[in-house]
């Protein structure tokens, strides 16, 4: 994948570098060079479209993208907020029923029988 992003740039300066290469007429086979090159660059980026587009979200614009990630970030600090009150609610109940056993164990201990 990345292989083909990379090779974009060096695609790029070969059509440049055809390009500027003669700037007086050119001959047919640098007009065929600069066509042939041109057409590898263009299909290659092509290629690098389709690829961006089917990543998830690939569809979506940067503002789309970051509107996203902000609504993920609300969510990811809401469910924190949630776990932690959870925690608390369980750690709560928690001590309270060992505090009742106690009682419990020490009221039975002390009736006598």
């Amino acid at each position: 994948m990345t292989a083909i992003y990379e090779s974009l740039l060096l695609k790029l300066s070969n059509v440049a570098e055809l390009a500027v290469q003669d700037q007086g007429t050119l001959s047919p086979q640098a007009k065929q060079a600069l066509v042939r090159s041109t057409r590898e660059f263009k299909d290659t980026m092509k290629e690098a479209q389709n690829y961006a587009h089917t990543l998830p979200g690939g569809e979506l614009s940067v503002e789309e993208q970051d509107e996203v990630i902000r609504m993920l970030e609300n969510l990811k600090e809401r469910k924190r907020r949630q776990l932690a009150d959870f925690a608390e609610k369980v750690g709560n109940i928690s001590s309270a029923s060992v505090n009742d056993l106690k009682m419990e164990v020490d009221s039975t201990a002390s009736t006598p029988a």
